[in-house]
């Protein structure tokens, strides 16, 4: 009896850990550029339908040169010149153990889209983008 409810005890602290670990990393999250090590926009992850997908909430440079607004000027599609503020650059990532995959992200520098995977390691976001076998990894600070 003893050995069941031991057995039992630890299959409730495990199944614990494997819900905290797949617990989505929703909230804001700062972008920060690799090169300057600035912070560059603000995304809203959030899950919707079983799904994360996240938007661009701020940008530190909202205008271009001209004073205007910046758009995705180079995006296709749907997402060709419009606002980056407010445009979904994350989309339809599926829990996949501790990790996030099988959807895709937006460089709106580009209008790339790329295959994403992202997880949370030591507080901050990891955010991976594929192009084939090579892959960059960015890293995000939770933001406000």
């Amino acid at each position: 009896m003893r050995r069941t409810w031991g057995l039992m005890a630890l299959g409730v602290v495990f199944g614990a850990g494997l819900a905290a670990a797949a617990e989505a990393p929703v909230g804001t999250w700062k972008t920060i550029d690799d090169k300057s090590g600035k912070v560059v926009s603000e995304v809203q992850l959030s899950e919707q339908g079983g799904k994360l997908t996240g938007k661009i909430t701020g940008l530190t440079e909202p205008n271009d040169k001209a004073g205007k607004p910046k758009t995705c000027t180079a995006c296709k599609g749907a997402d060709k010149d419009k606002p980056i503020i407010g445009l979904v650059i994350v989309k339809d990532l599926n829990a996949d153990g501790d990790r996030y995959k099988g959807g895709t992200i937006l460089d709106p520098e580009d209008g790339k889209v790329y295959k994403a995977e992202l997880w949370v390691e030591d507080g901050k976001l990891k955010v991976r983008g594929y192009l084939g076998v090579f892959y960059k990894t960015q890293t995000w600070v939770k933001g406000n």
